[in-house]
């Protein structure tokens, strides 16, 4: 991986176990309740679990093609998207605590050419949304 795609995150509190967070968190039907950036998901292929595929429909009117390509439940869970040249990828891993669980997550956005400094620019932007959008996940499932 190159300085530019390197991946950017954190972590958000979750006051439900584990098993909870990560059903809520990895449903598409469901992330337009808690994804800020989200108008809807369209034509799911497949249920939960690795190759899972949807479209989302995001508010600023992108569309990019969604994959879950890791699912370890309750523990660790990835997808990528892509738009045109455009690559994104979310990689969450759930750690068990005392009041639920911690959901930590890696953000990466890349492209080809000149769109690989963007790339980095994009991500480090987009901590703060993702983050927030953690969050919202975290209080519905409280």
């Amino acid at each position: 991986m190159s300085r530019s795609e390197r991946t950017v995150g954190g972590t958000v509190a979750f006051a439900c176990p584990p098993e909870v967070a990560f059903d809520y968190l990895v449903d598409p039907h469901r992330r337009p309740e808690w994804q800020s950036s989200l108008a809807a998901v369209e034509q799911v292929v497949g249920e939960p679990g690795p190759g899972q595929r949807w479209i989302d429909v995001t508010r600023p009117g992108l569309r990019p093609a969604m994959e879950t390509t890791t699912y370890e439940r309750a523990h660790r869970w990835s997808e990528r998207g892509t738009w045109r040249a455009v690559r994104a990828t979310l990689d969450l891993t759930l750690t068990p605590t005392a009041a639920g669980c911690d959901v930590a997550f890696g953000f990466r956005i890349s492209g080809p050419g000149p769109l690989r400094p963007l790339g980095l620019l994009l991500s480090a932007v987009s901590v703060l949304p993702v983050r927030a959008d953690l969050r919202r996940a975290a209080r519905n499932c409280a």
